[in-house]
């Protein structure tokens, strides 16, 4: 029962996943917002399309979905189907069955899901992403950062969160692989953190 109960739960943690304010904010506002910007469905491309307001529901939701993802998969196995359940929301995130397979690029979610698992961690790779994000003015560097250091700084906490780490740090460097390019061509876009003006 209890491995039956470890199976539903990783489900429902991939349909949590599925839930991407991104397009559905865009939707209630008339825009797709994977034909929009740089057609992705998360915070930053939210931001640039939609303004602050909605880039920031974007984000809160996301990272909850992670949050609530680690804790159901806690409640009902323990920290290694709490680690089960976050990836299955990491992957749900990024490819939704309910919208053909095509979501974000995992940076929320997985902050929400490391954020639930070990707290401290959580709150060193978020000051990573934002020291390399505010120093380059790239939203890209800050994550890739982070998820090249997560494997590393996630084994001195513990050793078991490692095929987990791992596993998210190359698929958050495999959707980033555009934003690479770019950046070696030296065309990646800069954030600029003046006042964004919100769409009504």
């Amino acid at each position: 029962m209890n491995n039956l109960f470890s199976v539903v739960a990783i489900v429902i943690s991939y349909f949590l996943g599925n839930i991407s304010p991104a397009i559905l904010i865009g939707r209630a506002m008339g825009v797709d917002i994977r034909k929009e910007g740089s057609g992705n469905a998360g915070t930053t491309n939210v931001l640039r399309v939609l303004g602050k307001k909605a880039a920031a529901a974007t984000l809160i939701i996301d990272i909850l979905k992670g949050v609530a993802a680690v804790l159901i998969g806690g409640y009902v196995g323990g920290k290694e189907i709490a680690m089960a359940c976050g990836m299955a929301a990491l992957i749900g995130h990024i490819w939704p069955m309910v919208f053909q397979f095509r979501g974000g690029k995992g940076i929320a979610t997985a902050f929400g899901i490391i954020l639930t698992l070990e707290p401290l961690l959580g709150l060193i790779e978020a000051a990573a992403a934002l020291f390399f994000m505010v120093i380059s003015r790239r939203v890209s560097v800050g994550s890739l950062v982070a998820a090249i250091l997560l494997p590393f700084a996630s084994w001195f906490f513990d050793p078991a969160y490692l095929p987990l780490t791992v596993s998210m740090a190359a698929i958050v460097i495999f959707k980033h692989r555009s934003n690479i390019n770019r950046l070696m061509r030296g065309e990646e876009p800069k954030v600029s953190f003046k006042k964004q003006e919100d769409k009504k």
